[in-house]
């Protein structure tokens, strides 16, 4: 399965493709959108939509997972990234691929297994489950990284629970 991770931003929106396969989750590439802070905002939500639109045709995930909004103390940057969020949302929702949101909490929790793991602690847990030798830069990659594989690990987790379901109803156990 093929895996597009987004960490959702106005002015950079990390994102991280991996392939997952038979317990393995194995890194595909990595990047940041970025938007010049002097373009108008109507102008960047139409860059970001453009390029994960350019992202979508040319990795072709089966799933796109994305981190849920965390409420800052800023409202306006919440705002913002929100409508930011929502564009990426279209993007995938125009190209049929199936969205998965993860709250902050599920991707460290899933990725290090302690819910109040740093920044660092669950970017250095990524790097290494991704065999990868550096933490990816920028962190926003980093971060859309972990949301890509918070949701390798669920969508394991969910197929696993549909085997033993099957399993199940034909008698097995």
């Amino acid at each position: 399965m093929r895996i597009l991770g987004v960490d959702p931003g106005y002015a950079i929106a990390g994102y991280g493709v991996v392939d997952a396969d038979a317990g393995k989750v194995n890194s595909v590439t990595f990047g940041a959108v970025t938007t010049p802070s002097h373009t108008l905002f109507e102008d960047r939500l139409c860059e970001i939509y453009e390029d994960f639109t350019a992202l979508l045709k040319e990795f072709r995930p089966d799933a796109m997972a994305i981190e849920t909004l965390f409420h800052a103390n800023n409202q306006k940057t919440v705002i913002a990234v929100a409508e930011a969020r929502g564009v990426i949302l279209l993007a995938a929702r125009q190209k049929g691929v199936p969205i998965f949101e993860y709250s902050p909490l599920q991707v460290k929790q899933s990725v290090t297994g302690y819910g109040k793991a740093t920044k660092k602690q669950i970017q250095e847990m990524t790097a290494r489950l991704l065999c990868l030798s550096n933490i990816p830069k920028p962190d926003d990659a980093a971060d859309a990284l972990a949301v890509a594989v918070c949701h390798a690990h669920s969508s394991r987790s969910a197929q696993f629970g549909r085997r033993q379901t099957k399993r199940k109803q034909m008698g097995y156990f």
